[in-house]
């Protein structure tokens, strides 16, 4: 006989919050490294933003406060885009993030292998093991990456009213800024669910018999 098991989507939301709450310290280290990521792209984007507003102002002195800031400009240009040098601190910043989201729910789940080994056995399929675990990586990622993206953005701008001076609110990129944290935020909710993928695979595949057996 076919094991079937269906909850509703809600019940399952509700397992996987409580799972988060029991186990917070653990998932707030994890969260922690997505945050930090997330502010570092979004603190990269909305510098960038910021310059290109001054410069968009057309004012010659926000010209020489860019080019005494460092900024790779023109007289006559119109576009600040990141160096090759910031794309690679980024993408390799994210990366890291990534590896250190595997082996965190790798190890989450080994601590769980009672768990797993009892719901399987009361009938769980493993797509309910599987949607556990990527609602849980969700609510983290979001979680994480909305905070991540509020954090790189201020600062971003507490860096740029050092260095650039007042002048970056005259002319204050706000659309520039949304999207920057827009994209940071579904950048950062995709690295959590990129990185619960073979974790959550793993704990599916898992015999409810040597679930329940092994000591952990």
């Amino acid at each position: 006989m076919k094991r079937l098991i269906a909850l509703p989507f809600r019940k399952s939301l509700e397992i996987a919050y409580q799972s988060i709450r029991v186990r917070f310290f653990r998932s707030l280290v994890t969260t922690t490294s997505l945050v930090l990521a997330v502010a570092f792209l979004c603190y990269m984007r909305s510098c960038n933003d910021f310059a290109q507003g001054l410069l968009n102002s057309g004012d010659i002195s926000g010209y020489q406060t860019l080019v005494k800031a460092g900024y790779d400009v023109s007289l006559g240009s119109d576009v600040i885009a990141a160096s090759a040098k910031q794309q690679w601190i980024v993408t390799l910043s994210l990366l890291v993030c990534i590896v250190g989201i595997i082996n965190a729910q790798l190890m989450s789940v080994t601590e769980r292998f009672r768990e797993i080994g009892t719901m399987k056995c009361l009938g769980a399929l493993d797509r309910f093991i599987v949607r556990l675990f990527v609602l849980e990586a969700l609510m983290q990622g979001l979680v994480g990456s909305v905070a991540g993206s509020f954090l790189g953005v201020v600062s971003a701008l507490i860096s740029s009213l050092l260095g650039l001076g007042t002048g970056i609110l005259i002319s204050f990129p706000w659309l520039a800024l949304g999207f920057s944290m827009l994209l940071s935020i579904v950048v950062g909710t995709g690295l959590s669910l990129i990185g619960v993928i073979y974790p959550a695979i793993i704990a599916a595949r898992m015999q409810p018999v040597e679930a329940m057996r092994l000591e952990h």
